[in-house]
């Protein structure tokens, strides 16, 4: 299939409208070898809980769409919806297009306004990576409820409360619990799948919109793939369901008033 128009350069996929053909007007997404995370002593570390690009992993690419393609066709065989259509190749997958949830900035003549252009969800099952950097209070891999948090995204992703996101028209609240309560459905299906494999996750992110041409509704668009997902083998849960061997892989580390922990 020919490359028509890139619609999106994101940080690990690249979006192209499909000009002629079976798939004339949807979407190709191609999963890059890119991949974000942190410098440390001239050498990047990868951990998609970060927004820089700093390098490629050879083979991502296609492990990612081969991940997303299996969540995709398990969440359709359960009713959950999202503009999945197929996958070609080694990292290609056809998709509708898709509207993310956004809004139109309101006062362009002031010099800085910008518009909200995404939004990304993440939930968490554990305190780890910014959920940690933001509230060190709390001991890492701490237990978690699914917790949903929504995000701006952009160059760096900023944290917005959903009562912003209400009171500044970007959705209703009934839109607002529809989305925590499909981000959490489709949190426990993935974590019901990894568990099943002997793996545990720890936290993830999604991105919501609507099809163009839709019927309004929201649902999952983008991926779910290692790209948005923390998960790790061995997880030991104690009477809390907190992790009970987290000082054996988690380091912490503060220098120059900025926290990591990986």
């Amino acid at each position: 299939m020919t490359k028509e128009k890139l619609v999106y350069r994101g940080k690990s996929k690249d979006v192209y409208e499909i000009a002629e053909g079976q798939y004339a007007g949807k979407y190709r997404m191609v999963f890059t070898d890119r991949g974000t995370g942190y410098m440390e002593n001239g050498k990047p570390v990868f951990d998609p809980g970060y927004d820089v690009v700093v390098g490629e992993i050879p083979g991502k690419g296609a492990v990612a769409c081969s991940f997303a393609t299996h969540f995709f066709k398990l969440l359709k065989d359960k009713g959950i919806a999202s503009h999945y259509i197929a996958s070609h190749g080694d990292n290609e997958m056809i998709v509708e297009p898709a509207v993310p949830i956004s809004l139109a900035e309101e006062a362009p003549e002031y010099n800085g306004s910008a518009p909200l252009a995404n939004l990304e969800f993440t939930w968490r099952n554990n305190g780890q990576g910014s959920f940690w950097r933001r509230y060190p209070f709390i001991k890492p891999c701490r237990k978690l409820n699914c917790l949903v948090e929504a995000w701006t995204k952009g160059d760096t992703d900023i944290l917005i409360t959903f009562e912003s996101l209400e009171d500044t028209g970007v959705m209703t609240r009934a839109e607002i619990e529809q989305v925590k309560s499909l981000v959490t459905e489709i949190a426990a299906v993935v974590t019901r799948d990894m568990a099943s494999r002997g793996l545990h996750v720890i936290d993830g992110k999604f991105e919501l919109g609507r099809l163009k041409g839709g019927d309004g509704r929201i649902l999952l668009i983008d991926e779910i793939s290692p790209d948005v997902l923390r998960v790790c083998r061995g997880y030991a849960p104690d009477a809390r369901g907190d992790c009970s061997i987290h000082s054996k892989c988690i380091e912490t580390k503060f220098a120059g008033g900025k926290r990591t922990i990986v």
